[in-house]
């Protein structure tokens, strides 16, 4: 647990370092001064709000004895023209019936922050990296109307690509979809799946995280595209 919780650290760090670097480079858009028409024009330089997005993706799924709700809101800052970061929360709801035996419950939250990095070699495909901190909540009741519950938390490293819509040069509105996956590998992680749990021949093995949400500019002006000169 240590050892994983210090690698998400250090790639947090990481992450920080190349958002840094990114937005170092960044030319940013350029502002006409009216009454110096055909001047040099003046760079913007530091904090723009035009780039700045929110958005994510939420979840919603109903089957026989159970039911699945969950929500991953997030805010994002455009760095350039190939680069974005923001921060990203998770909360998920799972409820089954019959989980076990007939007439037994379980109830599991999930819950954590998370901060990611995308990257665009092209307007439509992106590589991220996102690593995140989960705690998860267990509440079973057996047959006999005994509770027991339980809490565990792990670090995640989450790698891997994506589809987006159409980020264009200005803009920061579309649709997403990625496929990613938690290279830690923590046993308590809610994105793998453990066999054998506890036993000597204890497997984690990864499991598919398919998103799909929405990336929504702010300060986009009428379009939902910033505006240069």
């Amino acid at each position: 647990m240590k050892k994983n919780y210090c690698i998400a650290c250090l790639f947090s760090i990481l992450l920080l370092m190349m958002a840094s670097s990114a937005f170092a480079q960044d030319d940013g858009p350029k502002v006409r001064n009216a009454n110096e028409d055909g001047e040099e024009r003046i760079e913007e330089k530091g904090f723009k709000k035009h780039n700045l997005f929110t958005g994510g993706t939420a979840t919603l799924a109903f089957y026989s004895g159970g039911s699945v709700l969950g929500a991953n809101p997030m805010l994002g800052y455009k760095l350039n023209d190939y680069f974005d970061a923001g921060v990203v929360l998770n909360f998920a709801y799972t409820g089954q019936r019959d989980y076990m035996v007939v007439n037994d419950k379980l109830k599991q939250f999930v819950y954590g922050p998370g901060v990611f990095l995308r990257a665009y070699p092209v307007p439509f495909l992106f590589a991220q990296a996102q690593v995140e901190h989960n705690f998860t909540t267990q509440s079973y009741r057996a047959l006999g109307g005994n509770v027991t519950s339980s809490t565990k938390n792990a670090s995640s490293l989450l790698l891997g690509a994506g589809f987006a819509s159409g980020r264009v040069k200005g803009g920061t509105t579309f649709f997403y979809m990625s496929l990613l996956f938690d290279v830690l590998k923590n046993r308590n992680s809610p994105y793998v799946n453990v066999k054998h749990y506890g036993t000597s021949s204890e497997r984690v093995d990864l499991v598919p995280v398919i998103r799909a949400g929405v990336n929504i500019g702010l300060f986009q002006g009428r379009y939902g595209r910033y505006q240069e000169f």
